[in-house]
């Protein structure tokens, strides 16, 4: 089942879903830019403490080596005295750059700046006064208490600023723990969010499944339903067509007994009556002799012909014979006619009469679609028990067909499978063009179908 499924069937989830990935990007993306800054802002406020302490630590610097130039009167002590001098300057560039926005951390800056300049010139003068030799002025400035006061304010004010900077950091540590605090409460949330979607998902899911369990439930229902019907129309139809196929049968048995009974009787008795008038009339008209003569070879065709349908609606040889009889006669008349050679392999099975008789139209029915359509030289015919299983086959090398192209003249086809499967068993047809036709045909014997029905009760009779 998609996810796009279950969207469609629940309005909700798929909202809730978008709301929470955007929330959560967007406060992962919040949270990351806000800690970002502050940690930048963190970078730039340890680098105004570091310049902060520098200042006073070149200011202090400055002061050692004027002081140390002074006592022992050696140029290399001026050397960290420079590099003091140039050290504050660029730390006041920073910090007034840094401090540019800042108005009251600015001003604080300029009273620094403002205790710094009279500090170092002092230091620059007390430096002048010694090399024009005149140690006891510049003795006297760097003793004098206001140097002292000088250093104590600029230690005041560099003290002022740095714990402004460090309230500074504190603010934006406080700033970075409330952002991640923000964060995690969002999290939550999202989480809680995310596991309502996931449990109407779930509970939607089951519901769904269920649906989909009844239907299929509903839809095997019906199909073992139609199963049924489908079993039970087909037994209704085997039974129907069984039933035609019997009363075909036994009409054709009614209609042959009437033409052996009556016609037979009929043509006979003409026949004698005209035997009879054909003595009386032997001496006395030439000409009535011949046409009596033709009368009798008339009657006698008409009594063959009787013969013939009568053999073809219910074949006597056929109880009278047995089955194999009655099929070497079949076969032995058609090659006899078509001129096409005839192969029997014919061995004596058991079967039920309806069953015989059912093999017999079978092998009648293949042989007359032989002669109408297959042109063929050579047809097989073959009868044997294999297996509890009466094998009824014939075959051609004619020109054949397609089997799976349905054709007009299938409709035989159709009729012989229907007796088939009417006496139990099955029919089978092989066929492609200009290789032949086989049909072939599996029925239980006698032994086999008493055996699956059961014994015979006390009184029945075995047709």
């Amino acid at each position: 089942m998609s996810i796009f499924a279950i969207a469609k069937h629940n309005n909700i989830v798929w909202p809730l879903a978008c709301v929470a990935a955007v929330a959560m990007i967007f406060i992962s993306e919040a949270s990351y830019w806000q800690s970002a800054a502050t940690l930048d802002k963190l970078g730039e406020m340890g680098a105004a403490r570091s310049s902060i302490q520098g200042l006073q630590q070149s200011i202090l610097a400055a002061e050692t080596g004027q002081r140390g130039y002074l006592l022992t009167n050696r140029k290399e002590y001026l050397q960290p005295y420079e590099k003091s001098i140039k050290d504050i300057d660029e730390s006041f560039r920073f910090l007034g750059h840094y401090y540019d926005k800042e108005e009251q951390s600015g001003e604080v800056l300029k009273q620094l700046h403002g205790l710094t300049t009279p500090k170092l010139s002092e230091l620059a003068v007390a430096i002048q006064l010694h090399d024009e030799g005149k140690s006891a002025a510049s003795t006297d400035i760097v003793l004098s208490e206001l140097n002292k006061k000088q250093m104590d304010a600029i230690r005041k004010i560099s003290t002022q600023l740095l714990d402004r900077e460090a309230q500074k950091v504190k603010a934006s540590r406080d700033d970075i723990y409330r952002t991640l605090l923000l964060s995690r409460i969002g999290m939550g949330a999202l989480s809680a969010i995310s596991l309502l979607a996931l449990f109407m998902y779930l509970r939607q899911t089951l519901a769904l499944k269920r649906q989909q369990q009844e239907l299929q439930r509903l839809v095997q229902l019906e199909r073992q339903r139609l199963e049924i019907e489908v079993i039970q129309r087909t037994a209704q139809l085997t039974e129907l067509t069984r039933h035609l196929l019997t009363a075909r049968e036994d009409e054709r048995n009614r209609l042959a007994r009437n033409l052996h009974d009556d016609l037979g009787a009929l043509l006979t008795s003409a026949k004698l009556d005209a035997a009879r008038i054909k003595s009386r009339l032997a001496d006395k008209a030439p000409e009535a002799l011949e046409l009596l003569s033709h009368l009798v070879g008339t009657l006698n065709s008409s009594i063959a012909l009787g013969r013939d349908i009568i053999e073809n609606l219910r074949p006597s040889a056929l109880s009278n014979l047995g089955l194999v009889a009655t099929l070497e006669i079949l076969t032995r008349e058609f090659a006899e006619q078509s001129g096409v050679e005839v192969h029997c392999s014919l061995e004596a099975v058991q079967l039920e009469a309806t069953a015989e008789l059912m093999i017999y139209r079978l092998v009648q029915e293949a042989i007359t679609n032989i002669t109408k359509y297959a042109r063929a030289k050579s047809v097989w015919v073959r009868l044997a028990t294999e297996a509890d299983q009466v094998i009824v086959s014939v075959r051609d090398d004619g020109i054949g067909f397609d089997t799976d192209v349905a054709s007009r003249s299938a409709y035989g086809l159709v009729g012989m499978r229907f007796r088939v499967e009417a006496e139990g068993g099955t029919l089978a047809v092989a066929s492609r063009p200009g290789q032949g036709t086989l049909i072939q045909a599996k029925l239980p014997t006698l032994t086999s179908t008493v055996r699956a029905r059961g014994p015979t009760p006390v009184g029945a009779v075995l047709h």
